[in-house]
């Protein structure tokens, strides 16, 4: 061991009588190094949690990209698009769809939605977040074809499984040589995503019968969803797909059609960690005045060292080592409270959350190695910065007026 680390070592002890205050002193120190770095962590682990759960529901749910035409008018052959899409291995499934507003009505309530009919159930994303019955949308021994409606949606009209759905649709004023086609469907499932902006939306059939609603051929269609194999490529597959399609067909991303939400993301993972390092900064300063103290009080050891030979360089690097012990011993008191956090987090979900506001019930915890690796660099460093001042004013003290004053 080298004789600064080891005078830092005893120093930092502060077995001397009287040192009481001084190990107060140091003892906030560590604490305020240690509260800021778990904080840091501790939101550094929520953000990201956030960010990854939101954009697994909504890119696990929503269709990453969306085929539809520039006009009001239904893709006239979606088959034919069907077949031409195949052709991309970068899409990993597609849903042709057909899908317009609705009036929705039970014995209770009546409300608007959106209808959507799939082609495909097996297929469906919808089928995923099924909580209540079966993804049956084939027409049962009473005749009624099968619906699924979103959580919210079924409480707003007061329905259950089972329950008689009415769907109206029309098209301009309604009028006695106008009126609305109408078709009964049966509950057979309910679907929650926790996002209510799906889950108060759809109201998902089979495309025949949407067809049948909106006055569409059997080759016609709104839309055609795709899902990518790898969602990162989405901006880049939506180009080279632009290029292919053309006009009339319009292509809308997953992140254009849902921007509100990924700005919001993006804004917390940006902003909440900036906010929250002001604790480190504080913390740091704070640790100036811990290591001007210890200098303080060792300064008849300092004279004493100068006159025995000790180079400013070595007094310098001592006080220097104090402030980073200090930093190091806070930073891993820090560290495992934020480990020990984000495990109760996990385990006993300690910070419960309204999931109609934040889409999820308790507040996520994701644990990166890569944030404790720069927590731990800024706050070494942060904190030897502090230590510098006190350290460099140690070194330039002079042993002749230390002595002569008898300190």
């Amino acid at each position: 061991m080298k004789f600064e680390t080891y005078l830092a070592l005893r120093y930092f002890k502060g077995t001397r009588k009287g040192a009481r205050f001084l190990s107060f002193i140091k003892l906030m120190a560590i604490t305020g190094v240690a509260v800021g770095s778990a904080g840091l962590l501790i939101a550094l682990s929520i953000v990201h949690g956030f960010k990854t759960t939101i954009n697994e529901k909504i890119l696990g749910f929503a269709p990453h990209i969306t085929v539809t035409t520039f006009t009001d008018q239904p893709i006239y052959r979606a088959d034919t698009l069907e077949s031409f899409l195949g052709r991309f291995e970068e899409i990993e499934a597609m849903q042709v769809v057909t899908e317009g507003q609705v009036m929705i009505q039970t014995k209770n309530e009546i409300t608007g939605t959106l209808l959507k009919g799939i082609s495909d159930p097996e297929t469906s994303s919808f089928a995923e977040y099924l909580s209540v019955g079966s993804f049956d949308l084939s027409v049962d021994s009473t005749g009624f074809p099968g619906i699924i409606l979103g959580d919210d949606l079924v409480k707003t009209l007061r329905a259950e499984l089972g329950s008689i759905i009415t769907v109206y649709t029309i098209r301009g004023v309604p009028s006695i040589i106008n009126s609305p086609e109408i078709q009964q469907f049966r509950l057979t499932g309910v679907y929650e995503t926790g996002v209510d902006l799906f889950d108060e939306l759809y109201a998902i059939s089979d495309r025949r019968f949407a067809q049948k609603l909106f006055d569409l051929g059997p080759t016609q269609a709104h839309a055609i969803e795709l899902k990518l194999v790898d969602y990162t490529q989405i901006d880049q597959f939506d180009t080279e797909l632009g290029e292919h399609l053309g006009f009339p067909y319009y292509e809308e991303t997953i992140t254009s059609r849902y921007a509100n939400i990924f700005a919001w993301v993006e804004l917390q993972e940006n902003m909440i960690p900036l906010v929250i390092s002001v604790m480190i900064i504080v913390a740091a300063f704070n640790l100036i005045g811990a290591v001007l103290m210890m200098v303080l009080e060792r300064t008849k050891d300092i004279g004493i060292l100068k006159t025995l030979g000790g180079k400013s360089s070595m007094i310098r690097k001592v006080f220097l080592l104090e402030g980073v012990i200090v930093a190091g011993i806070g930073l891993i008191i820090g560290i495992a409270i934020s480990l020990i956090f984000a495990y109760l987090q996990l385990e006993y979900q300690l910070i419960p959350l309204s999931e109609e506001n934040y889409y999820m019930s308790y507040a996520p915890v994701e644990l990166r190695f890569f944030d404790f690796i720069i927590t731990t660099v800024v706050t070494i460093s942060l904190c030897a910065l502090a230590s510098w001042l006190p350290a460099r004013i140690a070194a330039k003290t002079d042993p002749l007026k230390v002595i002569s004053y008898g300190r």
